[in-house]
């Protein structure tokens, strides 16, 4: 059941829980599967999106990505004690593709990051297939296009890198033309996969400090940052009935 944040919804899995969910969907044991990955400035967006707080409710899987969704639940005694960031949820994924021989489709980034984030996956996974991949670089009116070819390849996963909030825009409204099984918007992934964007040392993740790393490499994003204190307060103050789903 979820857990929410200012209205916003977020379930209190953890990564075998996702993974879990993404078996089945495959498995065609439910129906095709959305995921999205909710930090505190997405559900400070969503506020004022009313597209995103869609594509959210739609989500049949919403992770906490973001060690400030996982310290607000905590405040106020909430379900939320897991933090599966997207980009490991993705590696996660792929790992069991490889595995399991599931088909998935590369969207997204800029093509040499593209190529070199697939390049990394085959090197990483020699047995995964890649069904297709393209660039993010199209316009609007060509969703259709890019969702046609995907179909044509029989993906079973999709990730998009896209960004926020156009990667949910496209899967909204071309995600069930691609007869994909499992969607999901993974951000700037493909950048640290081409290794164009290194990720923080591993025991600054375990300890949720993969925000402070980012902040030292790229200080710019310390005004994007400032809105965990304010999400902070806002969801302590504003205790939802967490029975709704």
């Amino acid at each position: 059941m979820a857990e929410r944040f200012l209205d916003i919804p977020v379930d209190p899995v953890d990564s075998e829980g996702a993974l879990a969910a993404v078996r089945l969907a495959v498995g065609g044991q439910r129906r095709p599967l959305l995921v999205i990955a909710i930090n505190p400035e997405k559900v400070m967006k969503a506020q004022r999106d009313a597209e995103l707080r869609d594509f959210i409710e739609q989500a049949g899987l919403r992770i906490a990505d973001g060690v400030g969704i996982v310290l607000a639940s905590r405040l106020r005694g909430g379900a939320v004690r897991s933090r599966v960031t997207g980009v490991d949820l993705m590696l996660l994924l792929i790992e069991e593709a490889a595995a399991q021989g599931w088909r998935i489709y590369l969207l997204g980034a800029r093509e040499e990051v593209n190529e070199a984030a697939a390049a990394e996956l085959q090197r990483r996974y020699p047995q995964l297939v890649i069904a297709g991949r393209r660039d993010g670089y199209f316009a609007p009116e060509q969703g259709e296009e890019v969702a046609a070819a995907i179909a044509r390849v029989n993906a079973d996963i999709l990730f998009v890198a896209l960004g926020s909030p156009a990667q949910e825009r496209f899967l909204l409204a071309w995600g069930d033309r691609t007869g994909t099984k499992v969607r999901m918007g993974v951000g700037g992934s493909f950048d640290v996969l081409a290794g164009r964007v290194p990720r923080a040392p591993a025991p600054m993740r375990r300890a949720g400090l993969e925000w402070l790393y980012r902040l030292y490499r790229e200080p710019w994003r310390l005004r994007r940052m400032l809105v965990l204190p304010v999400f902070l307060v806002r969801t302590y103050l504003h205790r939802p009935d967490r029975a709704r789903a």
